[in-house]
């Protein structure tokens, strides 16, 4: 498939950005139904998409070029060229997160309620966005004889993109779902980052251009890291009482 969708006046738009507008365009129309159920006025969705989806690009980005450093280093023309790929989600999430957590906190807003709201949205952004990887010809697995696998570069792999993809379409129904029956303030979100970080930890075990730090897949890393973390902040939630 051609990675480049149209040009404009000798400009190249590609398919990967697309993509990936579309699914955080329609993040922010999902959050925004949800605020709206919620009692909360629409505008603030807008205004926390404003600020965390510029982060998120940044710090997805950022995430990717740190530890491809040594590539980058030698190449750091290449480090603005988002249209060639390379956006690592954790690095995206982790910055979003951030940015969203101080806006809540400057307009004295509920963080864990504003993250219940957001994450069914987050993980249907990710779902859509990982096409964005099978036109880029990235983010695939190592060679297989299932009768699901794509040929890239004449080898038959896993679509480890499309596994990813399935899975968080899976676990944003299923969170659209739970909320009605979440026990406290921020369940919604916790749940989202272990469900999407147990997946991620398989899927990443078969692909076959993961980030490395030293001998271990990075992915793999953060996720083990992510999921013990949501089970401490579970923990000390329901303390407080959320």
């Amino acid at each position: 498939m051609n990675p480049v969708a149209f040009r404009i006046v000798g400009i190249e738009i590609g398919w990967y950005g697309i993509i990936i507008a579309f699914g955080m365009l329609l993040g922010v129309l999902v959050a925004s139904a949800r605020a709206k159920k919620e009692g909360l006025q629409e505008d603030v969705i807008i205004d926390i998409a404003l600020l965390a989806v510029p982060a998120a690009l940044v710090g997805a980005r950022l995430y990717y070029v740190l530890f491809n450093w040594q590539y980058y280093s030698q190449h750091p023309e290449n480090i603005l060229r988002f249209r060639q790929g390379g956006l690592a989600i954790h690095g995206g999430v982790i910055a979003g997160v951030i940015v969203g957590y101080l806006y809540c906190r400057y307009k004295n807003l509920g963080f864990w309620r504003m993250a219940d709201i957001c994450a069914p949205s987050i993980i249907l952004g990710q779902a859509i966005g990982r096409w964005g990887n099978y036109v880029n010809q990235e983010a695939y697995g190592g060679p297989t004889d299932l009768p699901w696998a794509i040929e890239v570069d004449g080898v038959m792999v896993h679509p480890t993109f499309l596994y990813e993809s399935l899975w968080n379409f899976g676990v944003f129904f299923f969170l659209l779902h739970y909320t009605k029956r979440k026990k406290y303030s921020g369940q919604i979100f916790i749940l989202y980052v272990i469900l999407y970080s147990i997946a991620r930890f398989f899927i990443e075990g078969l692909r076959t251009d993961s980030l490395m730090i030293g001998p271990l897949r990075t992915a793999q890393v953060v996720s083990l890291a992510l999921i013990a973390g949501a089970f401490v902040i579970s923990s000390q939630i329901r303390k407080k009482g959320y």
